[in-house]
């Protein structure tokens, strides 16, 4: 007589994962890091955001592991915007760098990023991350998701008109001097007016500051 198999819970489906980082180490480190860790596979490796773009529509990943500064050419965060517009929300994006400015952690959950990690976080909670980000539920560092709470807790004022102005100008690439002739202001007025936009912005450099207002539309 022919006994029936033993049958129990089919175990889930692993999170199919794509890793993107413009360092071949540490790409062979997080490949192995991920590769000892139950229910992840790492189905591919970019080294650009490009090639992260193309092989999140060729696999159609859970999650796509994205850093933010990927040398030449497009971002992390641009990457990002890319990946989850192309793929309706169903590809998530795992933020995983060494960077946790305001302005970065704002560009980047602007942009669609499901999560943002640090590098400096241990293995388990970068495992616990990945699976959340898969199942959508948003993934933290501790120190980031302090200050995403501070910032709504005490959110920044907005920006008046002239800041608007001039935050438009260094948008065209003009220089404080450039700005303080085309607004009709003195060169210690721009730089007392930047000042305050850097401030409400939560950024520190003239790039950093158009970056954050393209992202949150501030721009005309």
């Amino acid at each position: 007589m022919t006994r029936a198999a033993p049958t129990g819970p089919v175990p889930p489906a692993p999170v199919r994962l794509v890793l993107c980082d413009d360092h071949a180490v540490v790409r062979a480190g997080l490949r192995a890091l991920l590769g000892s860790a139950a229910g992840i596979e790492v189905v591919g490796e970019a080294d650009s955001g490009a090639e992260a773009v193309a092989l999140a529509a060729k696999h159609a990943p859970d999650v796509v592991l994205m850093d933010l500064q990927l040398g030449d050419g497009m971002d992390g965060v641009e990457a990002t915007r890319l990946i989850t517009a192309a793929s309706g929300g169903s590809v998530h994006v795992l933020v995983l760098t060494t960077y946790d400015t305001d302005a970065d952690v704002t560009r980047a959950i602007a942009a669609g990023a499901t999560g943002y990690l640090l590098k400096a976080e241990r293995p388990e909670e970068l495992f616990t991350a990945v699976h959340s980000a898969a199942a959508g539920r948003t993934a933290l560092s501790a120190s980031v998701a302090h200050r995403v709470m501070a910032r709504m807790r005490s959110p920044r004022p907005g920006l008046t008109d002239r800041e608007r102005d001039i935050l438009g100008q260094l948008a065209r690439g003009l220089t404080n001097r450039d700005i303080a002739k085309a607004l009709f202001l003195s060169e210690a007025t721009v730089k007392t007016h930047l000042g305050r936009v850097y401030d409400k912005l939560g950024v520190d450099t003239r790039a950093g500051a158009v970056a954050v207002a393209k992202e949150q539309r501030l721009l005309p």
